[in-house]
């Protein structure tokens, strides 16, 4: 069976993020149409404030989550803005999977996981027949996480400091086996 899924997982810090935004700048210069969504930590005099989240396709931007925060769920020191979340986020999946060659998503954890439509608009990329590349924590123990492990068209690659600066060629190759199958047929 072809692997559609491709997920990423870590330890944080390691590079999950860097290497899916590499994958995504290749499959940009081959010509495929990638969307999603990105979340990356925003720092600020040298601490992290909180967590920005990117549309791929627009590069509309928003925050995932700040420490300065006054409202939304709280993981840690941070609090969730649901609004951004869903309205950048959310919609960036549900525009790849309608428009898209291969959906990207950063990242299936605790801060996005509070959102039911963010989990819905991942339900709704794992079901259909586009290509997905995919972080998922690595403690998130959550049944969405561990669904979309268990699946037959899922593969998982552990991201490590030893890995690291080469497994987007890993992910990149798989991504086109898919690709190349699914446009030739």
């Amino acid at each position: 069976m072809k692997k559609r899924l491709l997920l990423l997982t870590g330890s944080p810090g390691v590079g999950k993020t860097t290497i899916l935004l590499k994958v995504v700048e290749e499959l940009k210069a081959a010509g495929y149409c990638v969307g999603g969504m990105i979340s990356r930590e925003v720092r600020s005099g040298g601490n992290r404030i909180g967590f920005e989240i990117t549309d791929i396709g627009s590069d509309k931007k928003g925050w995932l989550a700040r420490v300065d925060q006054e409202c939304g769920p709280r993981v840690g020191k941070y609090r969730v803005n649901m609004k951004d979340l869903e309205s950048i986020g959310v919609q960036a999946l549900i525009h790849a999977i309608k428009n898209r060659d291969v959906v990207a998503v950063d990242e299936v954890g605790p801060m996005e996981l509070f959102s039911e439509e963010f989990q819905k608009g991942v339900k709704s990329a794992v079901e259909s027949s586009k290509l997905v590349i995919c972080i998922v924590h690595w403690k998130t123990g959550n049944k969405l996480a561990d669904d979309m492990q268990a699946r037959e068209d899922a593969e998982t690659y552990v991201v490590t400091y030893e890995n690291r600066e080469y497994l987007h060629n890993t992910i990149l190759e798989r991504t086109m086996q898919f690709l190349t199958r699914t446009t030739t047929k």
